[in-house]
C-alpha cells in the first residue's frame, strides 16, 4: 500500500482553485492536478504492508493533542524555480502548528521504521507537474495578470491517512482513517 497523511481542503477553497486552474490551463500544456486531489501532505509514508496498517493507525492516533490549525492558501510559485520549473504550486501559510504536526508525525512513524524526510517541511499544494524542462512564459504571464493570489483560509481540526493508487489517468486517493487534532 502506498500511503500518506494529509489535511483536506474545504469545498470553498477547492472551488477557488478550480477557478484558478480553469483560467491558467490554456496557458501551459503541463500535467495539471485534478482539484479533487488537492491536499496538504504532512507525511509521505510510501509503501507500507497492509498487515501492519493497524499498527500505523495506532501510531497516528497516539500523536499529542493540539489546537486546531489556522491555514491560508495564498501565492503561487515553482519548484525549484521559475526558470526551470518542475512543480507549479500554491502556498500554504499556517504558523508553527502545521510544522509541529508534520514533525510529530515524522517522529512517531520513525519508531515504526519509516524513514524521515530529508528535506525541510515545505507545505504547498501541487497544482501541476512540469515534465518538459524550460521556462513557461505564457503561464508566468497568466499568473502575473491574476487579480488575487489569495484562495481562502480555514481551520483544520483533523488530518487523514490516505492510500494512493497510481492509475493511467493520475493518482486515485482513498481515505483510510481520520484523526482529530484534539483528543
Amino acid at each position: 500500500m502506498r500511503l500518506f497523511t494529509a489535511i483536506d481542503l474545504p469545498s470553498e477553497i477547492i472551488t477557488n482553485l478550480e477557478d484558478l486552474l480553469r483560467r491558467l490551463k490554456p496557458s501551459a500544456q503541463i500535467n495539471w492536478s485534478p482539484p479533487r486531489n488537492l491536499h496538504i501532505t504532512t507525511k509521505f509514508i510510501g509503501e507500507w504492508p497492509e498487515e501492519r496498517l493497524d499498527e500505523l493507525k495506532a501510531a497516528l492516533a497516539a500523536l499529542p493533542a493540539r489546537e486546531a490549525i489556522s491555514i491560508s492558501v495564498e501565492k503561487l510559485g515553482f519548484f525549484p524555480n521559475p526558470h526551470s520549473p518542475r512543480v507549479f504550486w500554491a502556498g500554504i501559510h499556517a504558523g508553527s502548528g502545521l510544522a509541529e504536526l508534520a514533525r510529530d508525525t515524522e517522529q512517531a512513524l520513525a519508531q515504526l521504521g519509516i524513514a524521515p524526510e530529508q528535506r525541510a517541511f515545505s507545505p504547498h499544494l501541487t497544482l501541476a507537474r512540469i515534465k518538459t524542462p524550460g521556462k513557461q512564459p505564457a503561464l508566468l504571464q497568466a499568473v502575473a495578470k491574476l487579480p488575487s493570489l489569495d484562495f481562502g483560509s480555514f481551520t483544520a481540526d483533523r488530518f487523514f491517512l490516505y492510500q494512493s493508487r497510481l492509475a493511467p489517468t493520475g493518482s486515485v486517493y482513498t481515505m483510510l482513517a481520520e484523526f482529530p487534532l484534539a483528543k
